[in-house]
């Protein structure tokens, strides 16, 4: 029994890492459909959400008055959720080309983002985060595939910069390249199941408020496979962050992302049922819930093959592989503080920091925890 459970385990998380992007790839050759695209120009209203931002929002602002699109098509509002630094005051300055929205009390995110909607003008709304560099072209880039009808929300590349030089920026550069190959297919199958939350463009028309305790990264594609339009992948529009160099920061921002997912899959479960929805629900067991339970196959392996170790020398030599994955995990910690074999072990270092935060943002959310309100992790920038 105990060899049975150890095989099934990793058959899973197999099919999770290895198996599911072979089966999407294969699909996406097969049946998957492209995007009708024109150099449109339609006004467009740049959101950019923010609390407590005043070390970024001036470059964020001054990069995007730099975007090449036509001025008087371009709408820029902040939507300031209560900030209590310096934040309202500088994106004040900007007054002449800037629209400052401030909440009358913090909700969150998606509450800043739902409000600055209700005041814009734009037949188009771009969702960015203060701290994302946009290349020049990059709404131009967005807006073409509004050309196709059947597109109610466009997702742009976003590019992690390791300014740090920590393994922790490297293991999430690694993570993230692997993501994009998942979205590349996933958006010519049929449609992405999530976008980055620092760059996406939703049609006007299909845009309702969300409820403010969701992330709208992952509930803006789920509200657009409900009205029957499709959220896909523009790769040439590229943005720009910055990775976080402590781990500690990377756990906490995956824990909070990783329980509000969570939660909106709970609020939309009618999406996971094949039978209604089709590759859509097929994309969301394989990516996300197969995904997330990732942790526990990850206990129940290793148990199972404590457990049957003696039986056959395969699987001891399988014990001896996942003690040694997991022992270059916990020696990374050290190593990286010396700034030595940083690139060799990023990957498995990352792995298992990333299924530590599945974990616990699972547990998160089956004790009722939630994240409504967002605290931005940003360090304070040394004066030269």
């Amino acid at each position: 029994m105990a060899e049975f459970v150890f095989i099934f385990s990793i058959a899973l998380i197999a099919y999770c890492y290895v198996g599911y992007p072979v089966v999407l790839a294969t699909l996406s050759g097969l049946l998957g459909q492209s995007t009708k695209k024109s150099d449109i120009t339609p006004k467009v209203s740049l959101i950019v959400a923010a609390y407590n931002e005043e070390r970024d929002i001036a470059t964020k602002i001054s990069n995007a008055l730099a975007l090449d699109y036509p001025a008087e098509k371009l709408e820029i509002i902040v939507a300031s959720d209560c900030s209590t630094d310096r934040t309202d005051e500088i994106a004040h300055q900007f007054q002449d080309r800037v629209t400052l929205f401030r909440m009358p009390r913090r909700l969150g995110k998606t509450a800043a983002q739902n409000r600055a909607v209700s005041i814009s003008g734009g037949e188009i709304l771009v969702f960015s985060d203060a701290t994302t560099d946009y290349d020049a072209s990059a709404i131009r880039k967005l807006v073409r595939n509004f050309a196709d009808p059947s597109v109610g929300c466009v997702a742009g590349r976003l590019v992690y910069r390791n300014g740090a030089d920590a393994s922790v920026g490297d293991g999430c550069i690694s993570y993230w390249s692997y993501e994009r190959i998942l979205k590349s297919h996933e958006s010519r199958l049929s449609s992405l199941i999530g976008v980055s939350g620092c760059m996406y463009a939703v049609r006007r028309s299909s845009y309702a408020a969300l409820a403010h305790d969701l992330s709208s990264d992952f509930v803006i594609a789920a509200e657009m496979r409900l009205l029957a339009l499709r959220t896909v992948y523009e790769p040439e529009a590229i943005c720009y962050e910055d990775t976080n160099h402590r781990r500690a920061d990377e756990v906490r921002m995956r824990v909070r992302i990783i329980e509000q997912t969570i939660t909106a899959l709970s609020r939309y479960r009618e999406l996971l049922d094949p039978r209604r929805h089709g590759l859509f629900a097929f994309q969301l067991l394989s990516h996300k819930v197969a995904r997330y339970l990732v942790p526990w196959l990850l206990i129940i392996a290793l148990m199972a093959n404590l457990a049957a170790a003696k039986k056959t020398p395969a699987l001891s030599t399988t014990l001896l592989i996942q003690a040694g994955f997991y022992s270059s995990a916990i020696c990374s910690l050290v190593l990286d503080r010396m700034r030595l074999g940083r690139k060799v072990l990023a990957i498995p270092s990352y792995f298992v920091l990333a299924n530590i935060a599945a974990a616990i943002g699972l547990m998160k959310f089956l004790l009722g925890e939630s994240h409504i309100v967002w605290e931005p992790i940003r360090e304070v920038r040394q004066e030269q």
